[in-house]
């Protein structure tokens, strides 16, 4: 089992956490709520408004998301859903606990331990995207007023 961070719309009440939830991806649960421990920006960016981590590390903000144990069939789905490597590339990332939920004894962690996952950041992004908003934490509903686009209604 392999740890991910998710900070976009893959967490918990946004667009595709349903992805993460479809036993036929494969097995998940729910760690906690981290932030990453070096800042990073986190951008919207394409004609599909979809949320970026840029790799750049130094710039922008820690970013909030969760952390979620899955198996290796859905670390295969996700590599495939986040088009790896062209689209996002999965790294590993240092994170700060916010609040630790999973059950299993042998893994609990207090607030503001480190702990890693790995992420889906991209090295591959537009020269002019480190120019745009960078964010905290990634709402498709946030009062940046740029509506996400499914990948199924994509053209």
């Amino acid at each position: 089992m392999a740890r991910v961070f998710v900070y976009g719309t893959l967490k918990r009440g946004q667009p595709n956490n349903y992805r993460m939830l479809d036993a036929a991806n494969g097995k998940v649960k729910f760690l906690a709520s981290a932030c990453t421990a070096q800042k990073h920006p986190l951008v919207i960016a394409g004609k599909h408004n979809i949320p970026f981590l840029l790799n750049v590390p130094g710039q922008g903000h820690r970013v909030k998301g969760e952390i979620y144990k899955v198996d290796e069939k859905m670390l295969k789905f996700l590599d495939e859903f986040e088009s790896v490597p062209t689209l996002y590339q999965r790294t590993e990332v240092k994170l700060e606990v916010e609040e630790w939920v999973g059950e299993e004894e042998k893994e609990k962690m207090a607030s503001g331990s480190i702990t890693e996952a790995f992420i889906y950041s991209t090295t591959s992004h537009e020269a002019d995207w480190l120019s745009l908003r960078c964010y905290e934490s990634y709402d498709s509903k946030g009062d940046h007023g740029l509506e996400y686009h499914i990948k199924e209604a994509r053209d």
